[in-house]
């Protein structure tokens, strides 16, 4: 282990009393969620305003004005929306260019190691009648980058998140599109900041907070120079550029503006899975449920997703199955005893199937790997404690 601490500054603001929502499963220690007086957390709460308040004809007609702002005449593109080809990013596509007549320009920031499905969901998506760019960034880069980050973060699935959020801004610079459609805010459909509850859009000073967990690709650059990862010249060749938002004269000339499909029409993933079967040739995984979890239609596109839920399992006591839940909880598909019985068989269970290529992927040990789960059980004892040698969670849904 190269550093031995964590850049991870959710984790200093995690309650050191864990609770439970009482009308789903997830707990306090996801980052940013509330809990009000019932003991109800936040998405439960938004998930109430989704399904019974928001008039979302009148959400879509605001949805139609937006569009015809901005579509283009001539055919060109007039939006930007990034997708893995994935249930919910062809849902978007596919209802902006063959219900609303927009003209979108697809793009995709590469998985780490593609999944055989992904590829094929992929490959189905443009199929289907999409432009799409796809980026893979440089592949020794992006390895030193995900080692650094699987240590100092505790999830080396952060800089997929960094090009996740700026490749867009830099395609809709270069090409001068005016419109950027992400699909869902999982801030509030799954539980975190409400600072933009009543807001289309999200400004780009919130990614650091919102998604790179406080810290950001600077930090991680700046240790891994520290540790000998980088060499000098290596950055100074600048390899780094589609990882961060594009410099402010380069976006003044077009200006894109960003907006959130679920802003404007009501999110449900278990619906947008079955359109983009229909519509887009989308599959579920080829061999049943995802390690981690029961659900088989969601985050299949890359070998080392297993390895971000799972962290997230040991740095908040909750993984990828109580993710499922609480969400199909929330929209009426399980019930909340479904829900615990699902988390109690399947969160935290280790995903397998992969591991030796993940720790081919980043140059490390099983021992390494190990070392690092370690160093994040330590930093979170009121989740952990060692019974007769063996780490035990001490809290879980009930």
């Amino acid at each position: 282990m190269l550093f031995g601490k964590s850049l991870d500054r959710q984790l200093e603001k995690r309650p050191q009393e864990v609770k439970f929502c009482k009308k789903c499963v997830v707990s306090n220690q996801r980052p940013r969620i509330t809990f009000d007086e019932e003991g109800v957390c936040s998405a439960c709460r938004y998930a109430y305003i989704k399904h019974n308040v928001i008039d979302w004809k009148e959400r879509e007609q605001m949805l139609l004005e937006l569009l015809d702002r901005h579509r283009s005449k001539d055919g060109s593109y007039d939006c930007v929306v990034p997708g893995s080809g994935g249930k919910d990013s062809s849902y978007v596509s596919h209802q902006l260019k063959y219900v609303y007549g927009m003209h979108p320009l697809t793009v995709t920031w590469a998985p780490f190691i593609y999944t055989d499905v992904g590829w094929q969901n992929y490959i189905a998506f443009k199929d289907h009648g999409f432009d799409n760019l796809l980026c893979f960034p440089n592949g020794i880069m992006h390895r030193k980058l995900a080692r650094l980050a699987f240590e100092l973060l505790g999830d080396a699935w952060e800089p997929f998140a960094y090009g996740q959020k700026a490749y867009a801004f830099h395609i809709a610079a270069k090409f001068r599109i005016p419109l950027i459609f992400y699909g869902e805010s999982g801030e509030i459909e799954y539980g975190g900041s409400t600072k933009n509850l009543a807001k289309p859009a999200e400004p780009v000073s919130d990614w650091k907070e919102f998604y790179f967990k406080g810290s950001g690709i600077d930090e991680l650059i700046r240790h891994g120079l520290e540790a000998g990862i980088f060499t000098g010249q290596e950055i100074r060749d600048n390899p780094f550029e589609l990882y961060r938002p594009p410099p402010a004269e380069e976006m003044a000339a077009v200006n894109p503006e960003m907006h959130w499909f679920s802003f404007y029409k009501k999110w449900v993933p278990q619906e947008n899975y079955y359109y983009a079967v229909e519509h887009t040739g989308f599959q579920a995984n080829f061999d049943g449920r995802s390690e981690g979890t029961y659900s088989k239609y969601a985050s299949l596109d890359d070998k080392t997703d297993g390895y971000h839920f799972y962290l997230a399992y040991i740095k908040y006591g909750i993984a990828r199955a109580t993710s499922d839940a609480a969400h199909e909880i929330r929209d009426g598909h399980l019930t909340r005893e479904e829900g615990v019985a699902l988390v109690h068989r399947y969160d935290g269970e280790f995903p397998r199937k992969y591991f030796k290529e993940f720790l081919e992927y980043l140059g490390i040990t099983e021992a390494e790997f190990w070392e690092v789960i370690d160093l994040y059980r330590e930093l979170s004892p009121h989740l952990w404690e060692k019974v007769n040698g063996q780490w035990v969670l001490k809290y879980r849904v009930s």
